[in-house]
């Protein structure tokens, strides 16, 4: 990579209630990606495999703690078999894996995969939908899906981080989520989402499509002033990094 082709522009502002500062990816989050799954997207394997429709899932999800698969666990309760392909497997064993319980970190838990994928995933032919069957059961009691997943396959592509200097002060960071926040696994996806011009096809800014998501990670009030600052004209708006590079 040269240097600057992957110069992105940020926006920030102080907290109005809170020791914390706010800086928000305005390249990404102004763009125009969308999620292409079932539409293009070539999945996180080593290598292109688009036509397995398996996203993000070939993996399964790591759950961020407890209460994450706890949330995920009441999910399951209301999905029936209509909505889920392995929806039989999953109550004779269950919908979690984790490493070694012996070893004496603590141990990765996420959802277990069946035939090389997530447990939830639903493979092209099954009449009840391709695609992530906890999302489907939710559409269909006409719910938020981000309430039924869990938590990193709502989230992905934004990641929220934060630090704290030696005052206590906190800075939050809403940026895209890139190949080095899946760990070592990341260098080997052979395409990732955000690098590429493909998944830039929406019609209207991330910030806009992915509204419910953002104001779940930050709140509805540091939505509403992102979205203040979002809109203030800009003389030359910067590309995404991966629109610049498909027009070279």
């Amino acid at each position: 990579m040269t240097e600057h082709e992957d110069l992105h522009e940020w926006i920030s502002f102080e907290d109005p209630d809170e020791h914390r500062t706010w800086v928000f990816d305005a390249t990404f989050l102004k763009s125009n990606y969308m999620c292409i799954y079932g539409c293009g997207c070539k999945g996180i394997l080593n290598q292109p495999s688009p036509e397995l429709e398996q996203g993000c899932c070939s993996y399964g999800a790591h759950f961020s703690d407890a209460g994450d698969v706890a949330n995920v666990e009441r999910s399951f309760e209301r999905v029936q078999p209509q909505h889920m392909q392995f929806h039989a497997d999953a109550v004779a064993r269950g919908i979690t894996a984790s490493d070694d319980p012996d070893s004496p970190s603590e141990p990765t838990v996420t959802s277990r995969l069946v035939d090389d994928a997530c447990i939830f995933l639903n493979r092209p032919g099954f009449e009840g939908g391709v695609g992530c069957a906890l999302h489907i059961a939710a559409e269909a009691a006409g719910e938020r899906p981000l309430d039924w997943k869990p938590q990193v396959c709502w989230q992905v592509p934004l990641r929220l981080e934060h630090s704290e200097d030696e005052s206590g002060h906190v800075t939050s960071r809403l940026r895209e989520w890139k190949r080095r926040d899946w760990g070592e696994g990341g260098t080997d996806f052979s395409w990732w989402c955000t690098e590429t011009s493909d998944a830039f096809v929406g019609s209207e800014p991330l910030f806009v499509t992915a509204r419910d998501d953002i104001v779940e990670l930050v709140g509805a009030h540091i939505y509403a002033l992102m979205e203040r600052a979002f809109e203030r004209p800009v003389s030359v708006p910067l590309p995404h990094p991966a629109l610049r590079r498909s027009d070279n």
